[in-house]
């Protein structure tokens, strides 16, 4: 887990800085110097009155020696220290005279000028100082850079980027000991900003996420901090991106990974939970026992009007009771004699009888 976190803060720290130095020796700068080293190579071949492959050797060595150091140590010191490791190579197993002389002055005008020449990505601005001086802002593509007078103090990935955080060990509203992981994705919409008005930006934002994220859980219980995660993320993205728009900044959103409780913590809240489920069940089974009382009142003032109706729902009540279980039922015969069924039976006909004259005596008056 340190692991982990030590790669993504690396990772955070340096993906927007591609350099620290005054320049970079691109692929470009390193085709300048290839170009002016085969100038300086055909120069000694066409004016050498004896040229040696030795020579020629010596002179290519030399320059990717010089091309080398570059590459490794970007300031313009060092493009002087690689001009003086260049001539004092060559002359020190070589054999000096105007022809060579030529020759060396042409691969240091490559050594000088391949600097100058610098290429920014898509999605790469960098910042140029002339003299110390902010002079410009250059964006995608190929740039020249006055050699000794302009440095490149960076080139500020413009993409939309994302940077973990956590707060351990902090204390919620309700006293409770909490640890949170959370993202932060963020974006430089000014890079002039961002070099100039704050060092290492990318710390800034952690360092300043963090801090908006232990306010937040100081300010808010547990029970906030587990139901109202996009409420809370709001709040500390609204907080943190007033604070960094000065800086060419802005934050796009917080999302909460995980919070984390202590373990002897974790078994009260699941009882809590249990207890809580328990008395929601409770108050919907007494809501139900309400409503079912409420209807049974009504079907009794419904059989108190209607004895006739109460006898037939009882036998309902009985025949389902055969029918579901496939069983005799044994019942007293006080039970029978309640029920008077043949009085229900007798009355039901008889409406059935008469419905059956109703009926008929309208199909007559129709006709």
């Amino acid at each position: 887990m340190k692991t982990e976190e030590m790669r993504s803060r690396l990772r955070d720290r340096f993906s927007g800085i591609t350099l620290q130095g005054h320049f970079r020796f691109t692929t470009l700068s390193a085709g300048v110097l290839l170009l002016f080293l085969s100038g300086a190579v055909v120069l000694y071949y066409l004016t050498a009155a004896g040229p040696t492959p030795g020579d020629a050797a010596v002179l290519g060595g030399a320059a990717l020696a010089a091309a080398l150091i570059l590459g490794l140590f970007p300031y313009w010191p060092t493009v002087i220290a690689a001009i003086a490791v260049l001539w004092g190579s060559v002359f020190a197993y070589s054999v000096g005279g105007a022809t060579m002389t030529a020759a060396l002055a042409v691969t240091s005008g490559g050594i000088l000028l391949a600097p100058c020449f610098q290429i920014a990505k898509q999605w790469q601005k960098a910042v140029v100082l002339r003299f110390g001086r902010f002079k410009r802002v250059f964006g995608p593509g190929p740039h020249f850079i006055r050699p000794f007078a302009d440095t490149i103090v960076r080139f500020v990935d413009m993409r939309i980027r994302v940077t973990d955080f956590s707060a351990e060990q902090s204390i919620t509203r309700d006293t409770v000991p909490v640890h949170v992981d959370a993202l932060t994705f963020w974006m430089v919409w000014d890079a002039e900003k961002a070099i100039l008005e704050v060092e290492h930006f990318e710390d800034a934002v952690t360092l300043s996420a963090q801090t908006a994220l232990r306010d937040s859980i100081g300010r808010n219980d547990l029970a906030t901090l587990l139901s109202e995660r996009e409420r809370l993320g709001s709040e500390i993205q609204t907080t943190l991106d007033a604070k960094t728009n000065p800086w060419g900044i802005t934050i796009l959103s917080i999302e909460f990974k995980e919070v984390l409780v202590p373990r002897e913590l974790e078994d009260a809240l699941s009882k809590q939970a249990q207890a809580e489920r328990e008395r929601r069940s409770r108050i919907i089974l007494g809501s139900a026992e309400v409503e079912i009382a409420h209807n049974f009142e009504q079907a009794a003032e419904t059989y108190k009007n209607n004895p006739t109706a109460f006898q037939l729902r009882a036998m309902n009540m009985v025949y389902d009771s055969i029918r579901t279980n496939k069983n005799m039922v044994l019942m007293p015969s006080s039970a029978l004699d309640s029920m008077n069924l043949g009085t229900a039976l007798g009355a039901a006909a008889f409406a059935n009888l008469q419905n059956r004259e109703q009926t008929g005596e309208e199909q007559q008056d129709n006709s």
